[in-house]
């Protein structure tokens, strides 16, 4: 029996353009050896995250998302509760795709993003538990963060990213800090921040150098603070983050290295969680890192040998096989294989 696969697409991602490359992502999926099948996420709350759960609960193999960070992750939340998960791919359709980014799957062909799976490359990725939620990529709160919230949907699908600056750069002087209770492996933070944010991999909002050291798949969150809603200030860190990602050394940032945290104000107020792009609950919130909970296919010869975390057998092997084939030294050890 060919080992089945679900595809789970969003047919209005990507400006709608998703819908005419399903049977094209339907043949990839069955050349790489699987029997294929879809389903269209529906206009009702969780659409995606319901046909995820079901497909797991009646044991598919594989499990594909297409559309954007927000559909992938109700897949994730679909997926991530079962004790017996099945693999997972990724085909972006949607504004940022951050995910697909640090994964380095083709993010402007639906068809070559299948075709990822096809090359039989994975990772096991960890995932984060917010209460009761997951999320893949990104947890955050504070001002920053509601910018999110405040791009329309039908303005993101036609601008891109560049919605998101343009409502950034609007929102920039009205930042304002709330008082934060901050708790990890190593310590705590008590005092003013105007974000916080939680990232899983080394690709957040559009950029790469945000969070320039994470590694895939290490069991831990990489969690920074921004002390600071001076406008001056907050134009420095975004110049260092440009210049190498150099924001990490700055006295105005905290940057930590956990396995878990939580949060809440001081002030007895709610604050607002964006969990991979979208709301996803209000403090307090306690984060677990869920370490190499789900399997995913990636491009891994693409992927910088500094972003991958090498201390696992089979991240080893994936990394010495990935060489052969394409005859590169991947992992900077200065031979091939």
């Amino acid at each position: 029996m060919r080992p089945r696969a679900r595809l789970i697409y969003n047919p209005t991602s990507g400006n709608e353009g998703m819908r005419k490359y399903v049977g094209d992502v339907l043949n990839e999926l069955e050349k790489a050896g699987y029997e294929a099948s879809a389903f269209q996420t529906q206009p009702e709350p969780f659409s995606a995250k319901k046909e995820a759960a079901r497909a797991t609960a009646e044991g598919f193999d594989l499990i594909v998302a297409a559309g954007g960070d927000g559909t992938i992750n109700e897949v994730v939340n679909g997926i991530a509760p079962s004790p017996h998960r099945p693999k997972m791919g990724i085909i972006p359709a949607g504004t940022t795709n951050d995910y697909a980014r640090a994964l380095r799957i083709p993010r402007e062909d639906p068809v070559a993003a299948a075709a990822i799976i096809g090359k039989n490359q994975t990772l096991k990725m960890d995932i984060g538990k917010a209460n009761d939620a997951y999320f893949m990529n990104i947890a955050a709160g504070g001002s920053m963060t509601e910018l999110t919230y405040a791009v329309p949907s039908e303005f993101k699908s036609i601008f891109g990213y560049l919605a998101y600056l343009i409502k950034g750069a609007e929102m920039l002087p009205s930042m304002h800090t709330v008082p934060l209770h901050i708790e990890y492996d190593d310590g705590q933070y008590d005092g003013p921040a105007s974000m916080f944010l939680i990232g899983l991999t080394n690709s957040v909002g559009g950029f790469e150098q945000i969070v320039p050291d994470a590694e895939l798949g290490d069991g831990q969150f990489t969690a920074i603070i921004v002390k600071t809603a001076n406008v001056a200030e907050m134009l420095k860190l975004i110049a260092l983050v440009f210049n190498g990602g150099k924001h990490v050394d700055d006295p105005n940032i905290s940057y930590i290295k956990t396995s878990k945290i939580s949060v809440r104000r001081t002030d007895n107020k709610e604050l607002k969680i964006n969990l991979d792009g979208e709301y996803g609950g209000d403090t307090p919130m306690d984060f677990v890192n869920l370490s190499q909970h789900i399997e995913m296919f990636a491009n891994v010869d693409e992927i910088p040998a500094k972003n991958l975390y090498e201390d696992f057998e089979t991240q080893d092997e994936v990394v010495k096989e990935v060489e052969q084939i394409s005859q590169k030294d991947i992992d900077g050890d200065g031979k091939i294989g």
